[in-house]
């Protein structure tokens, strides 16, 4: 991967996103009330998580009265069409997966089914460069 790509979150990091898209900003402690028990995760994990997530740019940290406060940094459609794509291309498909797959969805709309449809569709750095 090189400097300028995006990195692919972790099923483990796809479940913590989620909790921002449904709820937006949230505390540690606040993840981890909504993620423990699927994932088996200890309060210490679920930080941990968190700051490793920080440090790919998935999230923000800031202080709010003492208490650490994350935020997603990366809107929901532009890490779905990232995923999206990759998989398209570990399938080696030639045209990009539809949008239209995510109808019925409880994580997007139909403005982020819509929004999603657009990306997927818009030419990518590789191929305006002859290199995709």
């Amino acid at each position: 991967m090189s400097l300028t790509e995006t990195p692919t979150p972790t099923d483990a990091e796809l479940e913590v996103l989620k909790c921002f898209w449904r709820d937006g900003d949230l505390s540690a402690r606040e993840v981890h009330d909504r993620i423990a028990a699927q994932l088996d995760w200890t309060p210490s994990t679920t930080r941990t998580m968190l700051e490793r997530m920080r440090a790919k740019t998935f999230v923000a940290r800031r202080d709010v009265h003492g208490v650490a406060v994350y935020s997603q940094t990366r809107r929901k459609v532009e890490v779905l069409t990232g995923l999206m794509r990759r998989f398209s291309t570990l399938l080696d498909m030639d045209e990009a997966l539809p949008a239209a797959a995510f109808t019925g969805s409880q994580l997007l709309n139909d403005a982020d089914i819509a929004e999603l449809d657009a990306l997927l569709n818009a030419p990518t750095k590789e191929a305006s460069d002859g290199n995709g």
